[in-house]
């Protein structure tokens, strides 16, 4: 099981300076945000949801969000994966076919259908089903639906997952995974602007 933290190491965050001690101040904050990376990453149980899968999954999530340190990690955990390297091309390559701007989608008619806005309803490429299977088809699908449309989920899409093979258990991974992706690209995009502007 990793201690480093995993935050404090994409945004390079050195022991003892002002990045530091401001995360010092959230102690709580800190660690559990450790503890969702261990328990997503490094989990006592993977069966409903592969080792393999997990990789690939956010390779491509943060792929979605850009070139960053923690895109990298991520496309560099999935080439270190057994298999994944076999999966590294068709990841970037879905993930680069999905990059769009978001949110966006459609609300249920009321006050909030001033904001319904069109865009990108991501599909894997045929080439991409070729190598990917049927569960990391479905998975990316989900994701990328989480990641910019998450006002247009139905449970239509949980249905795509389940007749791909997915269990609930592994949908309710899979769907925590993309959280915690979003909010740790976020936190470390903040944090490198806070050490930036301060160096």
């Amino acid at each position: 099981m990793s201690t480093t933290d995993i935050i404090d190491t994409l945004a390079g965050i050195e022991p003892g300076s002002a990045l530091d001690a401001i995360r010092a101040k959230r102690v709580q904050a800190r660690d559990n945000a450790q503890k969702s990376y261990l328990s997503l990453f490094e989990p006592v149980d993977a069966s409903d949801f592969s080792l393999l899968e997990r990789a690939a999954v956010a390779a491509f999530v943060t792929g979605l969000h850009g070139e960053s340190p923690v895109a990298t990690f991520y496309r560099e955990k999935l080439a270190a994966s057994a298999d994944g390297e076999r999966l590294l091309e068709a990841i970037d390559t879905e993930s680069a076919r999905g990059k769009t701007s978001g949110p966006y989608g459609t609300y249920p008619a009321g006050p909030l259908s001033v904001e319904n806005t069109a865009g990108l309803v991501y599909r894997v490429s045929a080439k991409g089903k070729s190598v990917l299977g049927d569960r990391l088809v479905a998975a990316l699908e989900h994701a990328h639906l989480l990641v910019f449309r998450p006002r247009d989920a139905a449970s239509t899409d949980m249905k795509a997952l389940l007749a791909a093979g997915w269990s609930n258990t592994g949908i309710v991974t899979f769907s925590q995974l993309v959280a915690f992706l979003s909010f740790q690209v976020r936190v470390v995009s903040g944090l490198r602007t806070l050490a930036a502007a301060n160096a």
